[in-house]
């Protein structure tokens, strides 16, 4: 699996945590330009989720469910998050930043982490702002997928 975008690595490295007190800094520009400085996909993750699976094509049918649901998962936590929603909002960016980690899409699972704080605050407006970041790097995210490993093992 190799790529041809810079926002698709394999480089376990990159995966590392945020620095410390970014994360208690949820959704500050410092915090958003910490994890844009992840890979959109780590090629590593899926690689490693096949071989758990046998190479059964397990990993590759989740990936293809994943970017198939972008849609309706960014538009279910877009509403909770416009409707101040906690509830609703938080299983949405769970669900979000849990099957980001198993594709391997690092930059937005560490989005929806500094999500998850924001709306354990309470910070709704802060929300609607890294919802903007969410919009944008997980559209990008699903095109990498497409792009570098779902077309590419079809």
């Amino acid at each position: 699996m190799h790529s041809q975008d810079p926002g698709f690595s394999s480089e376990a490295a990159a995966a590392g945590s945020l620095p410390s007190g970014v994360a208690s800094a949820a959704g500050t520009p410092h915090s958003q330009e910490a994890a844009g400085l992840l890979p959109l996909v780590d090629a590593a993750v899926l690689e490693e989720l096949e071989d758990e699976l046998a190479g059964s094509g397990l990993a590759r049918r989740f990936a293809r469910d994943y970017a198939a649901m972008w849609d309706e998962r960014y538009a279910r936590l877009a509403a909770a998050v416009a409707n101040q929603d906690r509830a609703s909002a938080l299983d949405a960016v769970i669900s979000l930043k849990i099957t980001s980690a198993m594709v391997g899409g690092l930059r937005l699972a560490k989005l929806a982490e500094l999500l998850e704080a924001v709306i354990r605050m309470g910070d709704f407006r802060r929300g609607q702002v890294l919802m903007v970041r969410v919009a944008e790097d997980g559209g990008q995210t699903v095109s990498e997928l497409q792009a570098n490993y779902i077309l590419e093992n079809d």
